[in-house]
């Protein structure tokens, strides 16, 4: 007799999170075939099986003001959220991150007797600090992917798993079937100049600000070319109305694009770690709506913004933040790390720490057996 498929019902609202979903859920049909999934995510948890219902492209709000402005559609997307668990009747909801959004299902799902697995926990530990006597409640089991959130829930007396950081075995799959640089050039008929990469983030209302900004602090390095990396859930038109006709965009080819850079200006998030995995020198910037910068610099209990900083616990990256995110800040801090400049040398060296610090790769794959045993 056949054994009982295992469902999985899987919640990311960002890009980050549809990224490690993707490799969780390919790490998990790894392990065992026997395995049925549902999810809310993006492309690349798609392209694993990953049965998406929702795309991220019609979640991704961020800032307090930007939330309350489309707080109809986030309590609609709750609501059709968990009409579609109780339809689906999965074994465990797998939770990525995604905190307002996700939270909200873990007490429901609670209360309905269903098992909830959290993978890469919120970042609880900048603010709002009380969400953790809620994530005892509500989390039957959680999996962090920074070693300072163990410490950080143990003063909780929350016991949780650090198996490593995903982020490893993206990149080490990517180098393993890397395309050569001769290759990507041709594709993107890219010249032979030194490239300096702009990651502007994923959501539109954060392109809009600051990719003009990035735009701006390299309009005169004639000595290179300037690409932007384009969001696989933001289409061209969209960008064409923000760059020139000497500016390029490339769509979903991120760890090609900056692992062929010089030096890259990036906003803060996912991609300031990627980037100093990949062994680039990188400027970090972060700018949002004037209230939701107010209101977050009285609750962020913080000294850094960029995932390398924190994880390293001194500034390794500048970060040019709100009112410092200027094209002639970021063009000062970029010529100090493009080459011959005076910090590159020493950023490179902090960044091979950084990996050290991080631990053996893995991650993902330890996650998927711990978390099959837990649900079974």
């Amino acid at each position: 007799m056949q054994e009982k498929k295992l469902k999985l019902y899987v919640i990311a609202g960002e890009a980050s999170g549809d990224l490690h979903g993707s490799n969780l859920i390919k790490a998990l049909s790894t392990e065992t075939s026997n395995l049925e999934f549902r999810s809310w995510g993006g492309d690349k948890m798609q392209a694993e099986g990953g049965n998406v219902v929702k795309h991220i492209r019609d979640l991704a709000f961020m800032g307090f003001v930007e939330v309350i402005a489309n707080i109809r559609t986030i309590l609609r997307n709750i609501k059709e959220c968990k009409a579609d668990i109780e339809v689906f009747k999965p074994d465990a909801i797998i939770l990525i991150d995604y905190p307002g959004f996700n939270l909200r299902i873990a007490e429901w799902a609670k209360e309905k007797g269903i098992k909830v697995i959290y993978y890469i926990s919120p970042q609880v530990w900048a603010w709002k600090q009380s969400r953790v006597h809620k994530i005892k409640r509500w989390v039957d089991h959680m999996y962090v992917i920074l070693p300072f959130e163990k410490e950080f829930y143990a003063k909780f007396d929350y016991d949780v798993e650090y198996l490593g950081h995903p982020l490893l075995d993206a990149i080490d799959n990517f180098k393993k079937d890397q395309q050569p640089k001769d290759a990507f050039y041709k594709e993107h008929g890219l010249n032979q100049q030194p490239i300096i990469a702009i990651l502007p983030g994923s959501r539109k209302q954060e392109v809009s600000v600051k990719l003009p900004i990035m735009l701006e602090a390299v309009k005169n390095y004639s000595n290179y070319q300037i690409v932007v990396a384009g969001a696989p859930s933001l289409d061209v038109d969209f960008y064409a109305s923000l760059v020139n006709d000497e500016v390029k965009i490339i769509h979903g080819k991120t760890y090609d694009l900056l692992s062929n850079s010089e030096a890259a200006i990036v906003t803060s998030g996912t991609a300031t770690l990627e980037t100093a995995l990949l062994g680039i020198p990188e400027v970090v910037c972060y700018k949002g709506s004037e209230i939701s910068y107010r209101i977050a610099k009285r609750l962020i209990k913080i000294n850094y913004i960029s995932l390398v900083n924190l994880i390293m616990d001194r500034e390794v990256v500048k970060e040019l933040i709100q009112h410092e995110c200027n094209a002639n800040a970021i063009r000062e801090e970029l010529n100090k790390i493009v080459e011959g400049g005076s910090s590159r040398q020493e950023m490179l060296s902090d960044f091979t720490e950084l990996r050290t610090k991080l631990g053996a790769g893995g991650a993902s794959k330890n996650v998927a057996q711990s978390l099959l045993k837990t649900i079974r």
